[in-house]
């Protein structure tokens, strides 16, 4: 328990942000492979580093950009304080650029937009003051489809996810990153759900999902 709120303290101490602590006994066994595997696998200066959950977990990146300085830090299941908590992993040696992607699981958590933003936009700036010569890319949480049934936690969050990017495009505007609206490539233009066959459970992509994806992004990763 002691152990526990040490770690805590430390989080905030090294943040002087907001964050709630991310809670150490909700990691799974794969975030702590994950973070530990970072560990020895740094990131260098003139990187390009995709940040967020497990649809970034899933992509190839550096395949399909074909460039090997585009590296993958996506965590199965992780969320905005999961993130802050292991970002000196990305930051320390001033990437050239992050892209990030995050939310959808604190979404599924049941906070509110407000509460979203305010957590979101604490990461930002950390990542801003941590990495101030580096180029953020704010990317806007992904639509879902929940007529696959699969996510339960999800079901009627359609307004929240709609809700939260339009406030990540104001804190992008007020923190010197660039937002990326991924809304237009991956949804169905009638009915605004992740298209169908760019997903197989309504909220991660299939190979075609990515394609899309990087077609929308290919730019700013090669500007």
């Amino acid at each position: 328990m002691r152990k526990k709120l040490y770690k805590c303290l430390f989080t905030l101490f090294a943040l002087s942000s907001a964050f709630q602590c991310f809670d150490a006994e909700a990691r799974s066994e794969y975030w702590e492979q994950r973070v530990s595997l970072f560990d020895e696998l740094p990131v260098e200066q003139g990187d390009i580093v995709f940040l967020g959950n497990s649809i970034t977990d899933g992509g190839e990146f550096f395949e399909l950009f074909g460039n090997k300085r585009v590296k993958n830090r996506g965590i199965n299941s992780d969320v905005i304080s999961g993130v802050a908590e292991r970002l000196r992993q990305v930051t320390a040696n001033s990437p050239s650029k992050i892209f990030l992607l995050i939310g959808i699981n604190d979404i599924s958590h049941n906070k509110t937009v407000s509460a979203l933003a305010s957590e979101y936009e604490q990461l930002v700036k950390a990542i801003r003051t941590q990495a101030p010569d580096t180029r953020l890319y704010v990317q806007s949480v992904m639509p879902i489809n929940n007529d696959f049934g699969r996510y339960k936690n999800l079901k009627g969050k359609e307004d929240v996810v709609k809700g939260l990017n339009k406030r990540l495009k104001a804190i992008s505007d007020r923190n010197g990153a660039v937002y990326i609206d991924l809304w237009n490539a991956l949804a169905d233009k009638e009915t605004g759900k992740l298209r169908k066959d760019f997903t197989n459970d309504g909220l991660h992509l299939l190979g075609k999902g990515y394609k899309a994806w990087i077609s929308l992004i290919k730019r700013y990763v090669e500007e």
